[in-house]
């Protein structure tokens, strides 16, 4: 009775998706409630996956030449001022600190939403000659942006991420070091998290405030649904200009640096669990599971299984494995792996110890595998490369069927009320026409693909001349 219990707790997904997923994060203990309105605890099983996320993540950074540095969290008024647009995108979400104690500030300061500012206002100082450059900096912190409405990992008033910021010598240079930050976004979400993305540029009103061009990868939820799942920016000599960054050239005339800056944050776990999570909780890819093998004994009172338990941990240890010894029930045991998406549990007792041999369970797929024991090292090594590739196989199969392509508006319009997912159609580049599309159809571009289709000649909503294709969806 406990066992169905456990499991009844979720919501199914295809009854109530919001609920489901707010269920799972609670049930398998990601995070807690906070008496901080729209902020969240992320509890050690939450924050070992944003560990795992972040050493594999900075590892690919420090590969391109990036090093990690701390600025700090607050922002003077005047220094946020400095440049228009970024100050006009970020205005609605500031939280601000008017009192240093109990006294009046002169000046008062935001807490960082984002840190742009703070990194011109010391590339300012810091950089002086074109030996200075390039500057490939990026931290790891946490911002505040006053969310009205929260959800855990998706959209929380403060929540963790990297943000990069490059200073270049060149628009070329900074343009690729935009692109080249991308790719490692999508090869990220692709080979650790085993999530297919779409990469491409924002449209002009979707871009970062302050940019010259935003670049995004796009992930789809089970429910069809887009998720920003990471964001490059180049912002050209703009930033520069206002923050008077300046270097000497090779040929002693004074030239404006170009910058680029890429960000990439914990809603990705909120990514994790929407994509590969099924009813009976989370399914957790192995690169980034922090528990990636459960050993659970069967008749552990009898002599000899703990042991055994042991013995094999041992074994396994180049694995992040565990064995629960609790006094709960092997069913509820088997339910609580399910429920936190651990991709393996191996099952050993007394009639298996007997015959050297055990049962793994894949997380994934349900399916179980008799396994020698003294096969056990390579078997469970061979298993989680699997699921981590049949994982990624899984959802890109789930991204492809649930992408299509409109030729007329009446096709873009029966689309999106018949199915769920992305919609791919051309588009004549036009700002009235894509905030037409947004009024009308509660859809939005979520970007304008790198791999392009020509499936027209005119825009798909006005008949205007078509410039690309994007592609529109309805979004997290």
């Amino acid at each position: 009775m406990a066992d169905k219990k456990l499991v009844e707790a979720i919501t199914s997904m295809d009854e109530d998706f919001a609920k489901w997923y707010t269920d799972v994060v609670k049930k398998a203990e990601l995070i807690d409630y906070s008496n901080v309105k729209g902020c969240m605890v992320i509890k050690p099983a939450g924050y070992a996956i944003w560990e795992l996320m972040q050493r594999a993540l900075d590892d690919m950074f420090k590969a391109t030449g990036v090093e990690n540095v701390y600025l700090p969290m607050f922002i003077p008024e005047s220094l946020l001022q400095k440049e228009k647009d970024h100050v006009e995108g970020f205005a609605p979400e500031v939280a601000w600190v008017t009192h240093g104690g109990l006294t009046p500030l002169a000046e008062r300061m935001c807490i960082r939403p984002t840190s742009e500012t703070l990194f011109c206002d010391f590339y300012a100082g810091d950089i002086h000659s074109y030996r200075d450059l390039p500057r490939l900096y990026n931290q790891w912190c946490s911002v505040v942006r006053w969310e009205k409405e929260t959800r855990p990992f998706l959209r929380s008033r403060e929540f963790l991420w990297q943000e990069g910021h490059t200073a270049h010598a060149t628009a070329e240079e900074a343009a690729g070091r935009t692109e080249l930050m991308l790719n490692v976004y999508a090869d990220f979400a692709e080979q650790f998290l085993a999530i297919p993305v779409i990469k491409g540029r924002k449209t002009e009103k979707e871009k970062f405030a302050g940019a010259n061009a935003t670049y995004s990868i796009e992930a789809m939820m089970h429910d069809g649904k887009a998720l920003q799942a990471g964001t490059s920016h180049d912002f050209g000599d703009g930033f520069a200009r206002a923050f008077g960054i300046q270097y000497t050239d090779k040929d002693n005339t004074l030239k404006y640096v170009h910058q680029t800056s890429w960000g990439l944050s914990t809603r990705m776990i909120g990514a994790i669990i929407m994509v590969h999570g099924d009813d009976s909780g989370l399914v957790l890819p192995p690169k980034v599971a922090p528990v990636q093998v459960m050993i659970i004994p069967i008749r552990q009172q009898a002599e000899g299984v703990l042991d055994k338990a042991l013995e094999l941990k041992e074994t396994l240890k180049n694995f992040r494995v565990k064995i629960d010894s609790s006094d709960k029930s092997p069913g509820w045991k088997f339910s609580e792996q399910e429920m936190r998406g651990i991709p393996l549990r191996v099952e050993i007792g007394p009639k298996d110890i007997e015959a050297g041999k055990c049962i793994i369970c894949r997380r994934d797929t349900r399916e179980k595998i008799e396994c020698n024991l003294d096969e056990i090292e390579q078997k469970i090594a061979t298993l989680l490369d699997n699921i981590q590739k049949d994982m990624f196989d899984k959802a890109a199969a789930h991204l492809h069927g649930n992408t299509y392509a409109a030729r007329s508006k009446a096709e873009f319009i029966n689309l999106f009320n018949e199915k769920t997912g992305f919609v791919k159609a051309m588009w004549c580049g036009e700002r009235a026409c894509e905030e037409t599309i947004k009024e009308e159809m509660s859809v939005t571009s979520r970007n304008i693909p790198n791999e392009q289709e020509h499936l027209a000649d005119t825009c798909v909503y006005c008949n205007l001349p078509a410039k690309s294709m994007v592609c529109w969806g309805k979004s997290y």
